[in-house]
């Protein structure tokens, strides 16, 4: 097979490593060349997800195709990753290529377990159990949504990092009030079986989403975790984390948010943490060990939740960062550990919720974002997608 060599490399072409590509070749002079390494022809917008999961969104809207949203003048190296040996600046590719690199940006994102919970694999998109987790699933939800008749309604939240920490809760919300719309709620039990402590872990927003919940009378099951789906019977196993005992609750619905985790062809790496994340400096996201590294996104150790705002902060910082340390020069751009969660509480509200390392807000309009608004729905509904798609993309925004 033959060798190819880039002076950078990025690995992934989801949000993160998109948003990085395009920074770094938006100059006029002196580009650098850059690769981008990526297997699919397919690229989601997968923020919208819940609204489709909710009736509020065509899934089409969501997608484009991987060669539409390359940045110009990027190598795209249709390919996935094997192996990474970065004490010789190299890697292995599928089907066989070696690539070397001058330097190394990882942006691969997370792995979807879907085997990690027994049973659910062949239970999702039928008989009641769906997800929002997947482009070929999210249709299910809305199924099962508006076909629900009453009886329980079981919506999950896994222990570990997933992908926007306040999706699993957000789709249970508009359920409930499509449960209203179609006049079904009175004869239905919503019940949130979550791994975590509380709903939130950022005031002022929990104290909102523990109003919603008290205001839509659910049924919260903290610490409670799904470890199987007994399709046959309708049953949902869940593990109580503190007493180690086993519940088993029949559903009517189950909406699952699947155990998520560090892509296996990372966390077998070099660059990986002991959990399999890539490990970085929080601040720089530079990787401690091997220099010219950087990684970004899902895929990365940061502490703080994986969503696509905090990669729309992070990516500038590793541009600038990685631009500098070609120069030989100190890494001069810092990263405060911004996130945000948009946590949609009902059709037409929205609190947005935005803070940092240190679990402070860190907001950007002068409101009191905890509060629930249209005008956020409205944000994330309609000009989030546009900023997405034309701004975050082109590396603009």
């Amino acid at each position: 097979m033959s060798n190819k060599h880039h002076q950078i490399v990025v690995v992934g072409g989801g949000s993160a490593g998109l948003t990085v590509a395009a920074r770094l070749t938006r100059g006029w002079f002196s580009r650098p060349d850059v690769a981008v390494i990526e297997p699919s022809d397919k690229h989601y917008y997968q923020p919208l997800w819940t609204l489709v999961g909710a009736g509020l969104a065509k899934k089409e809207a969501t997608e484009r195709s991987e060669a539409s949203v390359m940045p110009r003048g990027v190598t795209w190296i249709q390919d996935a990753v094997a192996e990474f040996v970065p004490s010789q600046n190299l890697l292995r590719t599928h089907t066989g290529e070696t690539i070397t690199y001058d330097w190394l940006v990882v942006a691969a994102g997370l792995q979807i377990n879907w085997d990690k919970v027994q049973g659910l694999k062949d239970a999702v998109g039928k008989g009641g159990v769906c997800s929002n987790y997947s482009f070929a699933t999210v249709d299910s939800t809305w199924e099962a949504i508006r076909n629900f008749r009453g009886g329980t309604a079981i919506f999950t939240n896994p222990s570990g990092a997933v992908k926007c920490g306040g999706a699993p809760q957000k789709i249970m919300y508009l359920a409930d009030d499509r449960f209203r719309e179609a006049g079904v709620r009175e004869n239905t039990n919503i019940i949130y079986a979550s791994a975590l402590s509380s709903i939130f872990a950022v005031e002022p927003y929990r104290s909102t989403l523990e109003q919603v919940i008290a205001r839509k009378q659910i049924d919260c099951r903290f610490r409670h975790e799904l470890i199987e789906v007994q399709a046959d019977t309708r049953q949902a196993v869940l593990k109580n984390l503190d007493t180690q005992e086993l519940v088993s609750l029949k559903y009517d619905l189950l909406h699952v948010t699947p155990p998520m985790g560090p892509p296996t062809f990372l966390a077998q790496s070099p660059l990986a943490d002991k959990d399999g994340w890539v490990e970085v400096d929080k601040e720089t996201l530079r990787h401690p060990r091997f220099s010219n590294v950087f990684a970004l996104g899902d895929c990365s150790n940061l502490p703080t939740s994986k969503t696509a705002a905090a990669i729309r902060k992070q990516a500038p910082v590793v541009a600038r960062n990685l631009l500098a340390a070609m120069q030989g020069k100190v890494c001069p751009a810092k990263y405060s550990g911004y996130t945000s969660c948009p946590l949609v509480t009902g059709i037409g509200k929205l609190v947005l919720a935005e803070f940092n390392y240190q679990k402070t807000p860190e907001e950007t309009f002068p409101v009191d974002q905890s509060k629930e608004r249209w005008s956020m729905w409205a944000l994330k509904r309609y000009l989030l997608p546009i900023l997405y798609w034309h701004g975050m993309l082109k590396g603009r925004a």
